[in-house]
């Protein structure tokens, strides 16, 4: 079973503190006798930058958060920080594990403006806790371990604008020129799906157009404008492909999918569909509202599902 996003940052987090946590502590030992002498810290962390891997910046805070040295980076000694006050960035804020090791959840970087983390390690005199060695860390720069987490299959449902909702009963369906045109523009859409390479196709019921993404050009899309959806001699401009193996919706299922669109934008006049997606490969569905609610849901789920349900 694929990973969600948040088992996916589970899982990095996890890989980079077992990266950090053992060459960390080995530095912040060193630092322990030196505490409290600025040149001697600064000499050891200088020795001991390059034994942290990925690493941006290092440097060490008191109790209090307060700087007590500059930062050491891969060109040596960065001036203008020492005496810096860190106690309220997010890292600080955070409460420190008792084995002493925190890697702190990402934030936007004060300087560069980029997501960044930093791993904080307690340094103990005789014992007693006196401060943390820092380490920042760009995300830029570090190795991403876990596989790339995939969209659920299951239904979601997502709550559009509140002042939109506060007044749904008081409007009405206004015909577009895609209303009008409705079951040819679909018929060319269906084309488009199963015969011509379009994996993925959003369609902008209120404003008469469709945007879709090719599988022979994917990371580019393309807009089909009412006089495109209503001339089926579009389809000449893509050339004829298969059906992809690897398609989640089956190339049968289409014709019901853009039916059961068409009777949802048409069926009622205070809620209909603005909006709706079809990709073929996650196979999922999803549709706007009038009411500018968003529902996301499975080819299947949503076959099952007639206009009963949904009005």
């Amino acid at each position: 079973m694929q990973a969600s996003w948040k088992e996916s940052i589970y899982l990095q987090r996890e890989e980079l503190a077992r990266k950090l946590h053992e060459p960390l502590a080995q530095l912040a030992e060193r630092c322990s006798p030196v505490w409290g002498d600025r040149a001697q810290l600064e000499a050891v962390l200088l020795q001991g930058f390059a034994e942290i891997p990925h690493c941006s910046f290092v440097y060490c805070v008191g109790t209090d958060g307060i700087q007590i040295c500059d930062n050491i980076g891969a060109d040596g000694i960065v001036p203008g920080h020492f005496a810096r006050d860190r106690s309220q960035r997010p890292y600080m804020m955070e409460a420190v594990p008792a084995w002493g090791f925190l890697l702190s959840d990402a934030y936007i970087s004060i300087r560069q403006h980029r997501p960044s983390l930093t791993a904080l390690q307690i340094v103990r005199v005789d014992g007693i806790p006196q401060g943390y060695l820092g380490a920042d860390f760009d995300l830029r720069n570090l190795p991403v371990t876990s596989e790339l987490y995939e969209e659920p299959g299951y239904w979601r449902q997502v709550k559009g604008d509140p002042a939109i909702r506060s007044v749904v009963f008081q409007q009405c369906r206004v015909d577009s020129p895609l209303d009008g045109n409705i079951a040819q523009a679909l018929s060319i859409l269906d084309e488009l799906l199963t015969h011509r390479g379009v994996f993925q196709c959003q369609i902008h019921f209120s404003s008469s157009q469709a945007t879709i993404w090719t599988v022979d050009d994917p990371f580019r899309y393309r807009i089909l404008d009412h006089e495109a959806l209503s001339d089926p001699d579009i389809c000449l401009v893509f050339p004829a492909r298969a059906y992809p193996q690897d398609a989640t919706i089956p190339e049968e299922k289409m014709q019901a999918i853009l039916d059961t669109l068409q009777a949802l934008r048409l069926t009622d006049p205070t809620f209909y569909l603005r909006m709706a997606s079809i990709n073929i490969f996650n196979g999922m569905i999803s549709l706007t509202f009038s009411c500018d609610g968003s529902h996301y849901m499975p080819y299947d789920e949503f076959l099952l599902k007639d206009t009963a349900f949904w009005f």
